[in-house]
């Protein structure tokens, strides 16, 4: 069985973004690989600077991965703080970094130029995340398109520590995400908390109709034939119903023969979402009451996680010389 790692920033609410594009694929491969998911919260500390939040955030992270599908009994969930050997491996890797690469590193350009602050933390980021990874010998990291370069750094670094050291690290394979493609937000860009676009799935059911009735939309007649593939409704629909779901093509159907104006379009997204989400929107109520329960899920990720990452570290310090 091949083990799977994959982690994701608190920096918010999950929405149906995050849910389409990864989650869903994770709720899959749960039943045929051996999965570890963490919240990467050491991570996060380069853009937050409010502590209670970011308390809140990771909390909230956790409960919505269970709500949406993740199994703790078949998925390990745990803390990046509750692993802090991965910090340790950074710093090993980081004494084998070329400094060419960080400067060639896309992401810290992309979020400098957004605003967030430039720190040694946000500039090295790559060089954690490469230690993340290689911390639980994956064989397998799920990213979407824009992470293929952490995932190249984090080969590269691999591959460098054990030119010097020997065969220390296991040098995983990206897997990368395509099968929902972008989903889109509300006003068509990227669905992303960054542009404010997103569509919560756990939201009440008037605020979440009201936000998907937001969704921009050409000015095409309720008669007028439309083409279901430029239209954000549909792109959102079929990323959560799948491409190849008769619902799907039902939906893309009446786009094409016209009768159907985008109001429908959206009513019939409104009651999909409310009908997929069912099981998780009656979880996720159920976790936020019982926080005991998540604390038991967090302890026994870390503890399995952590049985591998001791390992690993003992493996590269030792062979550092240390």
């Amino acid at each position: 069985m091949k083990r799977v790692l994959s982690g994701i920033q608190p920096s918010g609410q999950l929405h149906i973004g995050n849910y389409a594009g990864a989650i869903q694929q994770f709720v899959r491969m749960q039943d045929t690989h051996e999965m570890y998911v963490f919240i990467a919260s050491y991570h996060a500390l380069t853009s937050m600077r409010d502590a209670d939040a970011l308390r809140a955030n990771i909390r909230q992270v956790v409960i919505d991965y269970i709500a949406f599908g993740l199994n703790p009994e078949k998925t390990n969930i745990y803390l990046q703080q509750d692993v802090p050997a991965v910090t340790e491996l950074a710093w090993l890797l980081s004494c084998v970094c070329p400094k060419h690469m960080m400067d060639k590193a896309t992401s810290y350009k992309d979020k400098v130029a957004k605003g967030i602050p430039s720190s040694v933390g946000l500039y090295t980021y790559p060089i954690l995340q490469a230690a993340d990874i290689l911390a639980v010998d994956p064989d397998l990291v799920p990213v979407g398109e824009d992470q293929r370069q952490h995932i190249e750094i984090t080969r590269d670094l691999a591959s460098k520590f054990n030119h010097y050291y020997g065969d220390i690290f296991k040098i995983p394979d990206a897997m990368i995400r395509r099968e929902a493609g972008v989903v889109p937000g509300v006003d068509g860009q990227k669905m992303s908390k960054s542009y404010d676009n997103t569509i919560d799935p756990f939201m009440d059911e008037k605020p979440l109709r009201k936000r998907i009735m937001k969704i921009k939309t050409d000015s095409l007649g309720i008669d007028d034939p439309k083409d279901p593939d430029t239209c954000t409704v549909y792109q959102i629909f079929r990323a959560l119903a799948g491409p190849d779901a008769p619902e799907t093509a039902a939906l893309s159907d009446r786009y094409k023969n016209g009768g159907m104006g985008y109001g429908e379009a959206k009513q019939t997204l409104h009651e999909y979402i409310l009908d997929h989400f069912a099981d998780a929107r009656k979880k996720r109520i159920e976790l936020m009451d019982d926080q005991s329960y998540v604390d038991s899920v967090l302890k026994a990720g870390a503890e399995a996680a952590n049985k591998i990452i001791t390992n690993v570290t003992d493996r590269a310090r030792t062979a550092a010389g240390l």
